[in-house]
């Protein structure tokens, strides 16, 4: 009886399959969704999930954008009630349904949203092969503002600098090659992926024309900001990563969300407490402010604060008067 049903369930699937390859798309869609419901109501999910996809698949390679983006939502459905959490064999499926929905089609986004939640099971921000994924989608497309977005919620550093790399190059200024990285290290240390941080920085420096430099000096202020900032969150010393704030404020305020960003990184690595609500200060006054109720609690546990701040003062003084070679 086993055999009989795997045989008409093949049947049905290549009459579905010859429909849409005929151009019988409405009939076929409809069919599509009948079987949807009667396999999810048996809970035959191997099956059904393997017949959205396909379907998904076959309808978008003809074009069939509202049909095969309709395939793709109900996939996801399916994924999520069966609970199934087989990310590294679903994520280059979604992804290739996602390649194939137009960027015109408005149930795109809809599609991606649902493909994020649904992955978001096994990471608060959705699966990182997902996000890698997606992020290659939209920088094959030169959306480089979502590739970006997509990168920072990834474990792909050297993909990130790549990106970032032509993103610059290709829309950004020319004095800003400091700042597009900047950011993004940044924010990939406030959700705390600080090995990502650190190989998108280092991809970064090594291979962008106007830097090609695995470390310090660097001929930019904020690039030896960051590098620094990147050892003194090895090393958690909150004394070192206050005065390296306080030196590098002229180029920390190049944009004000820096400020925000190194408030939670702050509190992620060195146990900063949340800062005070401002009271007319300026946020950089309230900041620091911040940093040094910290430095008080935090002498009592550190008995050389002050042997490792001097060093980072010193260095840096090098370093802003120093050339690239």
């Amino acid at each position: 009886m086993a055999t009989q049903g795997v045989r008409g369930v093949s049947r049905v699937l290549e009459k579905l399959e010859k429909s849409v390859k005929d151009g019988n798309f409405y009939e076929a869609h409809q069919m599509y969704r009948t079987l949807y419901f009667r396999y999810l109501a048996q809970k035959r999910y191997k099956e059904l999930k393997d017949m959205l996809y396909n379907g998904s698949v076959l309808f978008l390679e003809r074009d069939q954008q509202l049909s095969g983006s309709d395939l793709g939502i109900i996939l996801i459905d399916v994924l999520e009630k069966s609970e199934d959490t087989d990310y590294e064999s679903w994520s280059p499926k979604l992804t290739r349904i996602f390649r194939l929905i137009s960027s015109s089609t408005p149930e795109r986004d809809t599609f991606l949203a649902h493909a994020i939640r649904w992955s978001s099971k096994g990471s608060t921000h959705g699966h990182p092969l997902l996000h890698r994924n997606i992020a290659i989608v939209y920088w094959e497309e030169k959306c480089y503002a979502q590739a970006r977005h997509h990168f920072i919620y990834s474990q792909d550093g050297k993909g990130c600098a790549k990106l970032l790399i032509e993103f610059q190059r290709s829309q950004g200024f020319k004095g800003e090659a400091d700042l597009f990285i900047a950011q993004t290290v940044l924010q990939y240390l406030c959700l705390k992926n600080k090995s990502t941080a650190n190989q998108t920085f280092t991809s970064y420096t090594e291979q962008h024309p106007r830097i090609l430099r695995s470390g310090p000096p660097y001929l930019l202020p904020l690039l030896n900001f960051i590098w620094f900032l990147l050892q003194a969150i090895e090393s958690k010393k909150l004394q070192t990563f206050a005065v390296l704030c306080e030196q590098y404020e002229p180029s920390l305020k190049r944009d004000p969300c820096y400020v925000q960003y190194l408030d939670k990184i702050g509190q992620i690595f060195f146990g900063l407490k949340p800062p005070p609500q401002q009271h007319g200060n300026s946020f950089f006054g309230n900041f620091f402010e911040n940093f040094l109720s910290g430095l008080d609690e935090d002498s009592d546990d550190d008995d050389t604060p002050r042997a490792s701040t001097s060093g980072i003062t010193k260095k840096k003084s090098t370093i802003e008067h120093d050339h690239l070679d």
